[in-house]
């Protein structure tokens, strides 16, 4: 027997479509607004390389993927990957599975000691009075 999600497929990728643990990655192939649902409404749509299925794009992901990729500009978007996992957020006083962006950790150098016995530049014994 069919589930929903197969007896009503969506041409949105819905949270359950995502892993259930971990993210998954999405080149971005084009940005445009869409008028979606009963009331037309004008939203930010996704299309993605990897899926026949694209993101309906609230602000709170709008916001983070300008500050992944670095701009504002979503025709600057295009071609550039994001991270897309699966999230419980409260939505009108329930809690729903929501689809969410990831922000990638900023790397870093690895920060190396100082050691204070370490000879100075012109090779000089560091005395340090304690």
């Amino acid at each position: 027997m069919p589930n929903l999600n197969e007896a009503f497929p969506s041409k949105y990728i819905k949270a359950s479509d995502l892993p259930e643990e971990g993210s998954q990655s999405f080149t971005i192939e084009k940005v445009a607004i869409e008028e979606v649902g009963l009331n037309k409404e004008r939203k930010l749509v996704i299309a993605f390389e990897e899926s026949d299925k694209s993101m309906i794009c609230n602000k709170t992901n709008a916001r983070t993927i300008a500050k992944v990729l670095g701009s504002e500009n979503t025709d600057e978007w295009e071609g550039k990957t994001v991270n897309l996992y699966r999230a419980e957020v409260e939505f009108q006083g329930e809690m729903v599975e929501s689809i969410r962006v990831k922000i990638k950790p900023v790397k870093t150098k690895p920060h190396r000691p100082v050691d204070i016995n370490e000879a100075s530049s012109d090779d000089e014994p560091a005395d340090i009075a304690f």
